[in-house]
């Protein structure tokens, strides 16, 4: 258990810098496949009693428990709906100026704080989603986080909010998605793995969409207007990961990279 939050973290870690490189710069389109599903989604895809795409399992983004050490077994088939491309995030000009002073010791998931929302779908832990009628919770390996989401056609927030790292989140079924409004946010964590500052206006819509493959097509809007000059749209894939579930993470006992990040300070 030791050797696999250690590799997870140092994984963590090594994903968040791939990601601040992938996000200022649009991805290359995945090429056309001519494949068809066999079935349509609504035909396809598994069901709760009361209609709804169940979600409900064990699910994973990225990491070595889903796709195995690297070179020991066939890369996984392509999605049957494919992440959306990813864009570059356009920051205000204090905000770019801001990000310019930071430095890899300053990310906050390496002081073990939580990653924030869209962020946390990219750590290569797995999650676990419970389903019922009324609420969707979401637990997160990575960090300990979780996220209680009330099924609430309005997407009414509390009024009471206080600013929190993962922030507030509320869910409605928009027909087989569900779509998920968070705000309600501090401004301490990164949106991507490099320096990437937002304000407290920070408003985050996900969209789960379960495809027929039994994969579940992630795809967030974030928009913060006082940080950012346009929305922002990242997604991934997320898949069943192969004998594992959800298990006890803790930070710190393994996190060996604060260490050697004050030595990046100036670089």
């Amino acid at each position: 258990m030791r050797n696999r939050v250690a590799r997870s973290f140092v994984a963590a870690i090594a994903v968040a810098v791939v990601l601040s490189w992938a996000a200022a710069r649009p991805a290359a389109q995945a090429p056309a496949t001519s494949a068809k599903p066999s079935a349509t989604p609504a035909q396809a895809i598994k069901r709760t009693a009361d209609g709804k795409p169940n979600l409900a399992g064990t699910w994973q983004g990225g990491g070595v428990s889903l796709y195995g050490e690297p070179g020991t077994g066939p890369a996984p088939p392509p999605p049957a709906i494919p992440p959306p491309p990813r864009q570059p995030l356009s920051f205000q000009p204090w905000a770019v100026e801001k990000n310019k002073q930071l430095t890899p010791s300053d990310d906050p998931i390496a002081h073990c704080l939580l990653p924030g929302v869209p962020r946390i779908i990219t750590m290569p832990m797995p999650l676990e989603i419970v389903q019922t009628p009324e609420k969707i919770v979401i637990l997160y390996e990575a960090f300990r986080a979780f996220r209680i989401v009330p099924i609430n056609n309005q997407l009414k927030h509390p009024d009471d909010l206080v600013p929190t790292w993962m922030g507030d989140s509320v869910g409605r079924w928009d027909g087989d998605t569900l779509v998920v409004d968070v705000i309600g946010f501090n401004d301490k964590t990164w949106l991507g793995g490099g320096p990437s500052v937002h304000s407290e206006e920070l408003h985050v819509v996900e969209r789960y969409r379960l495809a027929p493959d039994g994969t579940i097509a992630y795809e967030a809007t974030v928009q913060d207007p006082k940080a950012l000059t346009k929305p922002w749209t990242t997604g991934s894939t997320l898949r069943t990961p192969r004998n594992t579930r959800v298990e006890e993470y803790e930070c710190i006992e393994n996190n060996q990279d604060l260490a050697h990040m004050p030595a990046l300070k100036g670089k």
